[in-house]
């Protein structure tokens, strides 16, 4: 009976995966590629936020800065956070100057500083967000969801691209009169397509009888994580 030498690719809408590795495939074997997805629910949001103040010395800037660093840790510390788990992304003091005439004048100083918190338990997230901002805190918000164990969600996509490239693979084997046999040859990519989109909260006075926080009762936006496998089955 002749060798049968058959060569399947499949390529779906291309998805920045890199391009295929060059197989060499032997008589009797089927070589398919196929992409697989899975959708994650988020495991941490980033609570982003920054702490700033301005005065007419650096002294009295740096000042009123720790003043306000310690009304955050304080409002961490009365939703059970530890303030030691938040990290500070930059830290800056600065002359701020009037331009308005050829000679720049000083009218004083800036301090500010970038905080980034990560949160686990997603309800802690409406009320810390409103008690920065009754506290006048902070300038700006930001909120970001996002997936810290992405190794079981990257399994789950290249288990979910085997199957469809096997299924090929079957299929043009019994339209051959032949069936797969085993596995010879695979390679794998995988994409995070997390696209983290920020949820800004201008920093305004929150009443405690105001409306629900803005993110309340919407569910946070799935991770995506797609793969693509290359495989090379021999034939039956």
């Amino acid at each position: 009976m002749k060798s049968i030498f058959l060569i399947l690719i499949l390529l779906a809408a291309p998805i920045a995966f890199a391009q295929a590795p060059t197989v060499t495939a032997l008589p009797n074997t089927v070589y398919a590629g196929a992409d697989g997805k899975f959708e994650a629910s988020p495991d941490t949001a980033l609570v982003q936020f920054n702490i700033s103040a301005q005065a007419d010395t650096a002294k009295a800037a740096y000042d009123l800065a720790s003043k306000q660093a310690e009304q955050t840790r304080e409002i961490m510390r009365a939703n059970g956070i530890d303030p030691k788990t938040a990290q500070i992304g930059s830290y800056a003091i600065e002359p701020m100057y009037d331009w308005k005439t050829a000679k720049r004048k000083l009218v004083g100083y800036r301090v500010a500083t970038n905080v980034t918190l990560k949160l686990k338990d997603f309800v802690k997230i409406g009320p810390i967000t409103q008690q920065l901002a009754d506290a006048a805190v902070s300038e700006s918000q930001s909120i970001t969801y996002t997936l810290e164990n992405m190794e079981e969600a990257k399994g789950k996509a290249v288990e979910d691209a085997f199957r469809h490239a096997r299924a090929s693979a079957d299929s043009v084997a019994k339209a051959a009169g032949r069936s797969v046999g085993e596995l010879s040859y695979a390679s794998v990519d995988t994409f995070e397509n997390v696209r983290p989109v920020p949820i800004m909260a201008r920093n305004m006075a929150m009443k405690a009888e105001a409306a629900p926080a803005p993110t309340e009762e919407f569910t946070p936006q799935t991770v995506n994580v797609s793969a693509h496998v290359n495989a090379l089955f021999t034939l039956k």
